[in-house]
């Protein structure tokens, strides 16, 4: 880690991150209007190409509203073939930039038809069915404890601003659970009724060993779900990665909006 951190240090500068931000399948618009530090995942010691639809692939530092931020424009999925520990592995980069809040965006489907595509959702909480973990290994204790708690992972206090700037936006906002599976295939219609069955609002294939690690460091927490389409088998739409991408083109406007206001009061 020590290469990773001197080569982002040399090309940053006395730039110190205090926040960090993760964006998902077509969320990228979000930095269209941030100037900034811009480097590649591919020359980063310790980074992984990107190699997903939608996701640009270099880190931004940038200040919003005098607030400095570190941003990943796409992740490292476990599907692409990458062990929880490259994936997960930005997360351990920022806290030793100093990191100490960060935001875990994504796009999923939706398990209710109450919660319908377009919809953004704050993670409540998670129901990890990746199969894995990715403290699993030999234990850093700089960053983190060997058993760590994962009471309150999700910030509540970072939720309230979120529903605050919502409310002031007029956009609605919901809260819910996110199920994470390893992907790359979409969920059967009769997983998705299991999720639904055992509390789960929202799907995907990313987040959680983001989120795990970041509790692990002791950072404050934010997950936020764009809901790009209906699960299988509560739509006659089968679910697809174009359709994803587009929704999170359209849908993405609206979380971008609520995300820049959301952050500015970090």
């Amino acid at each position: 880690m020590r290469k990773t951190i001197d080569f982002i240090k040399n090309k940053t500068g006395d730039f110190k991150p205090e926040s960090a931000i993760v964006l998902g399948s077509g969320l990228g618009a979000f930095c269209d209007s941030l100037e900034g530090i811009k480097i590649p995942y591919a020359d980063i010691p310790g980074f992984a190409p990107s190699t997903v639809k939608g996701h640009k692939g270099e880190l931004l530092f940038c200040e919003i509203n005098s607030k400095k931020f570190v941003i990943m424009q796409g992740r490292f999925h476990f599907y692409e073939g990458h062990p929880l520990s490259v994936t997960t592995y930005p997360v351990k980069v920022f806290k030793k930039l100093g990191v100490d809040k960060i935001v875990l965006t994504n796009a999923a489907g939706s398990l209710r038809k109450d919660l319908p595509p377009g919809s953004i959702m704050a993670i409540s909480d998670h129901i990890n069915f990746m199969g894995s973990n990715p403290l699993i290994g030999e234990n850093d204790e700089t960053l983190g404890t060997r058993f760590p708690d994962m009471n309150n992972l999700y910030s509540k206090r970072l939720r309230e601003i979120l529903f605050s700037c919502a409310q002031k936006l007029g956009i609605d906002l919901r809260e819910g659970v996110y199920c994470a599976l390893t992907g790359p295939s979409y969920e059967t219609p009769a997983e998705v009724k299991m999720l639904a069955l055992l509390g789960g609002s929202a799907t995907g294939m990313s987040t959680v060993p983001e989120a795990i690690v970041a509790k692990y460091c002791s950072m404050e927490v934010l997950g936020i779900s764009l809901i790009t389409n209906y699960a299988a088998g509560l739509s006659d739409i089968a679910p697809n990665h174009k359709e994803v991408i587009e929704m999170g083109r359209i849908a993405g406007a609206k979380l971008t909006e609520l995300l820049k206001e959301t952050v500015k009061l970090f």
